[in-house]
């Protein structure tokens, strides 16, 4: 079994502060405190375990409202006194039911704008919510209405008016371009049932 004090520098009460971020889209989830146990269990278990200072006890993310941290990867900071989770969340992290806790600015206002590491899969859930609920003037609703022939054309339009772009070798062009095609490409993924995980798998299998 690893030897966890080898690895990790816990402070005086014997905590480590925990980072949770979504393992597929790079957002911080929450932060929480573990000890030596907590991290034994999260490697046991394969779900984020935290410690409360408050009750002086472990407590399994997501036990009583069900929104388990799956964890895919446990990482250590070069001072080996900080940790991150990276986890497939079954449910928002915070108890406001907030995706993340870190969902306000510096003013404690709500921040709803998507940073820029998270902005596809941000795109591939607003491309999910209209199909689902079919606002009106919606442009996407509308491309679902005309069905999947509909959206593969869009996607062969946009993908010729990229090479066009790539060919003229102007960067506005080729920006404004191939981010449409990006666009289409996630309302067709959503309209075929692919998430941007599966993309995402499969282009780590081709990382060498």
């Amino acid at each position: 079994m690893l030897d966890i004090d080898s690895v990790i520098k816990f402070d005086e009460n014997g905590l480590v502060p925990v980072i949770a971020q979504n393992y597929y889209s790079g957002k911080i989830l929450m932060q929480a405190y573990a000890n030596k146990e907590a991290i034994q269990e999260t490697i046991k278990s394969g779900y984020a375990t935290y410690y409360s200072r408050s009750r002086k006890s472990l407590w399994k993310k997501g036990e009583t409202s069900g929104n388990l941290q799956k964890v895919i990867d446990i990482r250590v900071d070069c001072d080996e006194d900080s940790v991150v989770y990276l986890v497939v969340e079954e449910g928002p992290a915070c108890h406001t039911g907030e995706e993340s806790c870190f969902y306000r600015n510096i003013d404690l206002e709500k921040d709803t704008k998507p940073l820029p590491f998270e902005i596809l899969h941000k795109l591939y859930e607003k491309v999910e919510e209209r199909r689902k609920l079919k606002p009106e003037n919606s442009y996407v609703a509308k491309l679902f209405e005309k069905g999947s022939d509909k959206i593969i054309q869009k996607v062969g339009e946009e993908a010729v008016e990229t090479i066009i772009a790539l060919k003229n070798k102007n960067k506005d062009e080729i920006v404004y371009e191939v981010s449409d095609l990006i666009f289409h490409l996630i309302v067709a993924l959503v309209d075929s049932g692919v998430e941007l995980k599966d993309i995402q798998e499969e282009l780590l299998k081709r990382y060498k």
